[in-house]
């Protein structure tokens, strides 16, 4: 299991050739400039970096090898009137003299093929073009093998211009270049779809990813293409509305691959792109601006992988994402977020010291993470449990540092403290009662830098959590205090996210509790982010909602004693509402359709874990929708909104009263759709319940008209054990006072007539018929038990003389049986 690593300086740029100048120019980028581009070469022997904005005559393009490899520099410039670079791809030339070659591509399509030589250093193969028209320009490019793909932009003439083909005036263009010992030399091209809108192309080993770019109008956004060229194939996935369609590219013509399915698309909402990058699968990684990771398989299949939550992004503003194997390497705003792809779960979480951070990549090792830097070039290692890894240097001698300390206050104590106390009793308040245990361990400063002796390893692997928040919240503090007012809201976030988590490892006593209540009041939003991300509460492919978390976390959040919420003013004042009930206000305040699923969701879990009332079960008996409404309570004036959401959560405990509170709350206000609907859907739950709804409504048909539409569907409720005096007797109670109006026509509306009574009768009386016929044949059947058969008299041979009483009555026990019979 891939634990909390450590970043690791590998290259500080001396290794390079002209190191002071490759770190002076990745530290200029001035305000509004676009981010620099670096790329590693396939070797990881050359740096090539590409710098936007220059002035004039400057380089754009150069090369930076290590030292020890062949000399000759790499260095392009061009006049402003050139068309600039789209793209710097690597190509596998295995026909040349090395195995790779460098293609620098140019918006108009101009292509310049350049490889390293072992001698000669750096030297051009053969400029290219690989655009026909002169007016072509090249959106997006990318690489497949020794194939490219790009989308590429055809400007109509001024004789043919039609706004209508405005946004169709797009194709995907696909040509082998090979590369050998006399040259470079295109293939002919191919036209892969035509007429489309633009699109950024992404390549995997099998596939090429078609994805919606900021240009591209919403309405043809709501999906993105996959394209695969060894079977000729095209798949439409459009994930909002789970849409997944495949078909063989017979036509080019983007409008005709697309036309079986636009009734569908067009419907669907529009994607929200911020950022796109591959996996190592061969899978499309998407970042929206809310901050949430997708995983988009060559299949068409949609996987949430993580919500990095944080503020809204904006297209301007710069993420870095890659997949290094099974691991997602994303740093935004600072922060480096790694994540397990497979289980999508956060395993480290660091905050840089600089924004300026490029991700490079090598072939043979994958799985190493590497990240450059203004200052340098690091490399991020996992440590392991199994491993037995050394802790970090400057670690243990805070830790021993702060046991002298602590040791020196609490020298008066004989006891010694031990892990499973510290845990079981929550005294573990930052390394200072950790350090009580590993001052026994570390008599010396000069050990403190040496690995943890082997029967401290339980004590490290068993706190190392705590001590990674404890590193990383004193780190946050002192980023507060130097931050910008822009960068604190962002620092806020992440403290309270800390908060959060750390207290839900922890048992929330009434101190803990009322901690929380502090942050939830104090930071809102942020807070409810945090249990969002704890929770890990997400909408699934069919917009319900859904929670991935431990039964330890459910335990906290319905843990605790529950309030009694008629003293509501005392609650607000000076009471402590615990977790529950806090979720459920911040689910209220921003996200309150998510708040019936959610309680839904807990009595779930209540009801698979809590089976019988146990100690463990939550306290106090009160109903979790109850708890939920108590929220809503405490809103003095009630908005329609928060009269549906009442209805709601009623509805989702399926408990009988408060089923029929609901359904009496949809009759106020005349809601008789959805009154109709609740009575067909929640009448089968209990025969008491459905008799209680179907009174409910019959007294409400008698009242007005307002029903009659829905009568069919009212008299499939009727109970099987109402006879037809009940009904009459229900109709006549409840009919509407008449006395005001003059007789004998009333002025109320249509008056309710037997007619409308007159199906539901008939089958009242069918059924009571058929049950009386039931009845009858039961009692004219044969009585049971059957009545014994008359004995039957037979002159049996006359007893022996002599012979006693009772051997006489024993000759023949039963009609037709004699005594050997009988013994």
């Amino acid at each position: 299991m891939k634990r909390a690593g450590e970043l690791q300086q590998v290259s500080d740029f001396s290794d390079f050739v002209s190191g002071r100048r490759l770190r002076e120019l990745l530290s200029q980028r001035g305000p509004g400039e676009a981010p620099h581009h670096v790329q590693a070469s396939p070797d990881g022997q050359h740096l090539l970096l590409l710098l936007r904005g220059r002035s004039a005559l400057q380089p754009q393009v150069l090369a930076f090898p290590r030292l020890g490899t062949s000399p000759g520099d790499l260095e392009r410039s061009w006049q402003p009137s050139q068309p600039p670079i789209v793209g710097l791809l690597f190509l596998q030339s295995p026909a040349a003299l090395t195995s790779w070659v460098l293609a620098v591509i140019w918006e108009q399509g101009r292509t310049e093929v350049w490889g390293f030589m072992p001698v000669l250093g750096w030297q051009l193969h053969q400029s290219l073009e690989l655009c026909h028209g002169a007016r072509a320009r090249i959106v997006s490019i990318c690489s497949q093998g020794s194939s490219l793909v790009w989308c590429e932009e055809r400007p109509p003439s001024a004789a043919h211009l039609d706004p209508g083909r405005g946004a169709f005036r797009y194709c995907i263009c696909t040509r082998a270049l090979e590369v050998g010992e006399q040259g470079a030399h295109l293939g002919a091209m191919r036209i892969v779809v035509h007429n489309s809108p633009p699109y950024q192309v992404l390549a995997s080993p099998q596939h090429v990813f078609l994805v919606p770019t900021v240009a591209t109008f919403a309405s043809i956004s709501t999906f993105l293409l996959i394209w695969c060229p060894w079977e000729a194939k095209v798949t439409i996935v459009a994930p909002s509305g789970g849409f997944v369609h495949s078909e063989v590219l017979h036509s080019s013509d983007f409008k005709k691959l697309v036309f079986g399915s636009v009734g569908l698309l067009l419907s669907v909402a529009p994607l929200d792109i911020h950022t796109c990058a591959l996996s190592s699968c061969g899978g499309l990684l998407l970042l929206s601006t809310q901050g949430t990771v997708h995983l988009v398989q060559p299949d068409g299949t949609w996987r949430h992988v993580y919500d990095l939550g944080g503020s809204c992004l904006a297209q301007g503003d710069p993420v870095q994402l890659k997949a290094f194997g099974s691991t997602l390497a994303c740093v935004l705003a600072g922060v480096l977020y790694l994540i397990d792809l497979t289980s999508g779960r956060l395993i480290e979480k660091k905050l840089l010291s600089t924004k300026e951070v490029h991700f490079l990549g090598s072939p043979s090792r994958e799985e190493e993470i590497q990240l450059l830097t203004p200052m340098g070039i690091y490399c991020f290692s996992f440590s392991s449990l199994e491993e037995g890894g050394r802790p970090e240097p400057t670690l243990v001698e805070m830790v021993f540092e702060e046991a002298c300390k602590y040791y020196q206050r609490r020298s008066l104590s004989s006891s010694q403290l031990t892990v499973e106390k510290l845990k079981k009793g929550d005294m573990f308040q930052a390394p200072i009662a950790l350090s009580s245990i590993l001052q026994h361990s570390l008599p010396t400063k000069e050990r403190a830098a040496k690995v943890l002796p082997e029967t401290y390893a339980k004590l490290l692997s068993t706190l190392s959590m705590d001590l990674q928040s404890y590193l990383s919240l004193e780190l946050l503090k002192s980023c507060i205090v130097s931050a910008s007012e822009s960068e604190v809201d962002r620092c806020c976030e992440e403290l309270v996210e800390q908060e959060v988590s750390r207290l839900l490892r922890l048992d929330l006593d009434r101190e803990n509790l009322a901690y929380l209540n502090a942050v939830f009041n104090s930071f809102p939003k942020a807070s409810w982010k945090a249990i969002r991300g704890s929770l890990q509460l997400q909408q699934n492919g069919d917009g319900l909602l859904v929670a991935r978390t431990t039964s330890d976390i459910w335990k906290k959040v319905l843990g605790g004693p529950v309030p009694h919420w008629s003293q509501q003013e005392e609650i607000g004042l000076n009471g402590v509402v615990p977790l529950f009930e806090l979720i459920c206000g911040s689910l209220h305040r921003f996200k309150p359709k998510w708040l019936p699923r959610f309680v839904e969701l807990t009595q779930q879990y209540v009801g698979a874990s809590w089976t019988y009332s146990t100690k463990e079960g939550p306290e106090g008996g009160v109903p979790l929708y109850k708890r939920a409404l108590a929220v809503l309570d405490r809103q003095r004036h009630r908005t329609a909104n928060e009269r549906e959401l009442e209805i709601e959560l009623l509805l989702c405990s399926t408990r009988p009263k408060a089923v029929l509170q609901a359904v009496q709350l949809l009759i106020r206000l005349r809601r008789w759709q959805r009154v109709v609907e609740a009575a067909e859907k929640f009448s089968k739950l209990s025969p008491l319940l459905n008799k209680e709804i179907f009174t409910t409504l019959l007294a409400q048909f008698a009242q007005h008209r307002d029903l009659d539409p829905y009568l069919a569907a009212l008299w499939e409720l009727c109970p099987a054990d109402l006879t037809v005096s009940d009904i009459l007797s229900i109709v006549l109670q409840h009919l509407p006072s008449s006395a005001g109006d003059p007789a004998p026509f009333c002025t109320g509306g249509v008056p309710l007539t037997l007619a409308l009574l007159k199906p539901l009768l008939h089958k009242v009386a069918q059924c009571q018929c058929t049950q009386d016929e039931l009845y009858a044949d039961i009692l004219q059947g044969p009585p049971f038990p059957p009545p014994a058969p008359p004995r039957q008299h037979r002159a049996g041979p006359k007893a022996a003389p002599g012979m006693p009483q009772q051997a006489r009555a024993c000759r023949a026990p039963f009609p037709g049986c004699n005594l050997s019979d009988a013994v």
